[in-house]
């Protein structure tokens, strides 16, 4: 059977006062990762050839080095409470992105950030 809320995206994050495009550029020479660049965010999505693995993202995070998974949810509400109530840390709200995305974070009880993210994009503005 199969799980009903897979994992869809990753980041993998230097901190603020980290070299970003080093960062990107050591998984683009490791790896050879291609990115498209979302400029007005800052944000470097990696290209994935379909039905090879998931997408992701290497960029900087305010919080410092981390890597995060992103779990697609039928409802990130109360997913996020579900979470909460079960011993999570809530980190972020959730939040809408109009035209991209719905997610919110929390921390699970062994101490890892996870996202989690709404099956369906929002509408666009």
């Amino acid at each position: 059977m199969e799980s009903p809320n897979p994992v869809v995206h990753y980041e993998i994050m230097c901190g603020p006062d980290q070299d970003v495009a080093a960062h990107r550029k050591f998984y683009a020479d490791t790896f050879g990762w291609k990115y498209d660049i979302v400029p007005e965010m800052d944000y470097a999505m990696v290209n994935v050839a379909p039905g090879t693995g998931i997408g992701g993202s290497v960029g900087a995070s305010p919080a410092g080095p981390q890597a995060l998974i992103y779990i697609a949810v039928d409802d990130p509400v109360a997913y996020l409470a579900k979470a909460v109530a079960n011993g999570a840390e809530k980190l972020m709200d959730v939040e809408t992105v109009p035209g991209m995305v719905t997610f919110a974070m929390f921390r699970d009880p062994a101490g890892n950030a996870i996202g989690i993210v709404a099956n369906e994009p929002p509408p666009a503005p």
